[in-house]
Parts: structure tokens; C-alpha cells; sequence
């Protein structure tokens, strides 16, 4: 399966460690499958006069749910609110993953997500505003070891804020 990773660089050998706390699944190498999304990601980089970089992986992902610890959210349901809660509040239970699968917090998530954080809405209106959203996926390695075995860099291109 082919990966999309955005940054201000080529990232030919990815690192768990450089990503930043608090993320949605917590510290991790952040990619999706869908181009779109990581060209969306890089505009935050392109709008600013930097340069962004999609950076193109293959996901040797053939039997990896059964060799790794592999956690996939399919849906913005309870469990996923929990954990996106967690991750963003500086919990660790990312940790017990090896590679982490779900819909991204985009805008509109988030503002659900936040409002819930706030408690300006409890969890049953939240997870009624998450219902008629449709996911879209990230995958985010924890684990560098699982990292290094299954995702190979394949190229890159760069975007402009012209481009994007």
C-alpha cells in the first residue's frame, strides 16, 4: 500500500522519536494513504513561504496486524474519542501499539473534540456530531523497529503555495 508522509523535507528515513507529544495517536511517524490529505497537511508549511514536501512510501502491510501490535479505530466512535482525548492530553496509552490506524481530527473533528475537552458539550452530543462524519485515515507508527521492517521510502516531490 502506498503512503504519503507531508514535511518541509525529504524524509528518506523516517524517526518515532522526531514527532511532536500531544498528536492524536500520541508520538509518532504520522502517513496516510490518501495523497490529498497529505498535500492538505504541507499547505500549513506552503502558506507560510516554506517549502513542503510529499514524502511517497511503500507499506509492506501484508500480515502486519497479526505480527505487530496493531490497534485500528474504523470509525469515530467512543473508544476513538477516548483515546484521541487521551494521546492529546499527554496520556501514554499509544505506548502499547506498535503502529496506530484511524480517522484524522480534522477541522471539523476537532471542533467537536474541543468543545467536548471544554465541556462545553458531554460525550453524547459529541459522539452524535462524530457520527455523520467520514473518517479520513492515518496510520502512525509507534514502534521505530516496525517502522524500519515494513516502510520503505520510495520518492518525494515538492509542493509550492502555488501547487497546493
Amino acid at each position: 500500500m502506498k503512503l504519503y508522509h507531508g514535511s518541509t523535507q525529504i524524509v528518506e528515513m523516517p524517526l518515532v522519536s522526531y514527532g511532536r507529544d500531544n498528536l492524536d495517536f500520541g508520538k509518532g511517524f504520522y502517513t496516510t494513504n490518501l495523497q490529498e490529505q497529505a498535500e492538505k497537511w504541507v499547505q500549513k508549511f506552503t502558506l507560510l513561504g516554506k517549502k513542503g514536501c510529499i514524502n511517497i512510501y511503500d507499506f509492506q502491510d501484508e500480515g502486519i496486524k497479526e505480527k505487530c501490535r496493531y490497534k485500528i479505530f474504523l470509525e469515530y466512535n467512543e473508544e476513538w474519542l477516548d483515546f484521541i482525548l487521551s494521546c492529546r492530553s499527554g496520556g501514554k496509552d499509544y505506548l502499547n501499539y506498535d503502529i496506530i490506524e484511524g480517522g484524522i481530527a480534522n477541522d471539523k473533528v476537532f471542533n467537536t473534540i474541543e468543545l467536548y475537552f471544554s465541556k462545553l458539550i458531554d460525550k453524547t452530543e459529541a459522539l452524535k456530531r462524530l457520527k455523520f462524519e467520514k473518517p479520513n485515515k492515518q496510520i502512525c507508527f509507534i514502534s521505530q523497529e516496525v517502522l524500519n521492517n515494513v516502510l520503505r521510502y520510495e520518492s518525494a516531490y515538492e509542493l509550492t503555495g502555488k501547487n497546493t
